[in-house]
Parts: structure tokens; C-alpha cells; sequence
């Protein structure tokens, strides 16, 4: 029982430091944060089933925050020097660079995806497999969210994702016949809140 206490006590810890830190910054900056904690696993599992692995392609998250999608990728089989994480928050890019030293963590706006992006890597369109986004959409106008998917859809290979979690009954962006396809999944009460995970594409 002693053994099994001091296993569990590490993740505990770690995971109640994580929501503390979130909440926190959340207090700092409520509109660089879409909730005051991290997604739960079973969200994050959902999130990352959606991209599709390939031992040669990469890949971009945008807001990642504490990692918990993060590690959802990674245990999905997408390695660490595949994937390019993108955090707006100087504490979580330092946590995010402790916790994953193989993965390339770049600071910045990631509304201005590719000016960001270029500080740090070569970028040219159809050079992600799929992007993942943890990013506060609708604390952005309408405009400024389209802008920001059809962008990160350039930068993705034809028929990759661009896949968005949010809270909402509504899509941050709807789709428009031939510009911009919208899968979504059902709400995943498991998470609290309860969200759903909205997949974009350009048609084919």
C-alpha cells in the first residue's frame, strides 16, 4: 500500500500543480486562456486521434499550455522532434521546454501564425501532417478566427487537419463550401466541461 501511495503521489502532485498554475495564469490573462484548467486525458485522446501519424511527417500544436495534449500526441506515436509547439505564455513555454526537451517550443502570437513561425524555422506552404489547436478561439472576433484556421490550413499538406476543441454548442469558424470543410465530434462528458473537438479541411 506504501508502494502504491508514493507512485500515485507524483502524478497527483504534478497534476495538481499544473491546475494551479494554469488557474493562475488564467486570472493573469483570461483572454490568452480558453478555461481555468488543462483538458482532461480522455479529451485529449480525442483530440489526438485525428491526426494522422507518419513516421516522416510534422507536426505544429498552437497554445499548448501545460502539455496534456502534448503527451496525448506523443503517446498516439508522433515523436518529439516531429512535433513544434507554439505558446503564447512565458511560464509554459519554460515548463513545456523542461518537460519536453525534444520538441521544439517557440514563444508567440500565433494569429500571426507565420510571421511567429519564421523567427525560429524555415516555413513553407503543405509543411505540417496535422496542427492541433488548444487556443481560446472565441475570445477573438469571427474574422480573426477564420483568418487564423484558413492560414494554419495552408501550412498543412493537402487533406491534413487543423483540429479545435472548444466548449461552445456553435463551431468558432462554420465551413464554407469550398474553402472550408467541418467535422466535429459529440461532446465528451468526461471532460469538465464537457467539450467537443471540431476538425477543419480544405476540400479536396
Amino acid at each position: 500500500m506504501a508502494a502504491f501511495r508514493m507512485l500515485g503521489e507524483k502524478p497527483l502532485k504534478k497534476k495538481l500543480q499544473d491546475e494551479f498554475r494554469f488557474f493562475r495564469n488564467w486570472l493573469d490573462s483570461p483572454l490568452t486562456l480558453g478555461a481555468i484548467s488543462p483538458s482532461g486525458p480522455e479529451l485529449a485522446r480525442r483530440i489526438a486521434s485525428f491526426l494522422n501519424v507518419r513516421p516522416d511527417g510534422r507536426y505544429l500544436e498552437l497554445g499548448p499550455g501545460t502539455g496534456v495534449v502534448t503527451q496525448a500526441i506523443f503517446d498516439r506515436g508522433i515523436t518529439e522532434s516531429q512535433l513544434t509547439a507554439l505558446e503564447y505564455t512565458t511560464e509554459f513555454c519554460r515548463m513545456l521546454r523542461d518537460r519536453f526537451p525534444g520538441m521544439m517550443t517557440i514563444q508567440g502570437d500565433a494569429y500571426a501564425l507565420r510571421q511567429t513561425l519564421e523567427k525560429a524555422i524555415p516555413v513553407q506552404d503543405g509543411m505540417f501532417a496535422g496542427i492541433v489547436s488548444g487556443l481560446p478561439l472565441f475570445t477573438q472576433p469571427v474574422e480573426k478566427r477564420r483568418a487564423l484556421i484558413l492560414e494554419a490550413l495552408d501550412l498543412c499538406e493537402p487533406g491534413a487537419n487543423f483540429i479545435q476543441f472548444s466548449y461552445a454548442l456553435v463551431p468558432p469558424v462554420k465551413p464554407e463550401p469550398g474553402v472550408l470543410s467541418l467535422d466535429k465530434t459529440g461532446w465528451i462528458f468526461a471532460n469538465l466541461p464537457p467539450a467537443r473537438v471540431w476538425v477543419y479541411s480544405k476540400p479536396q
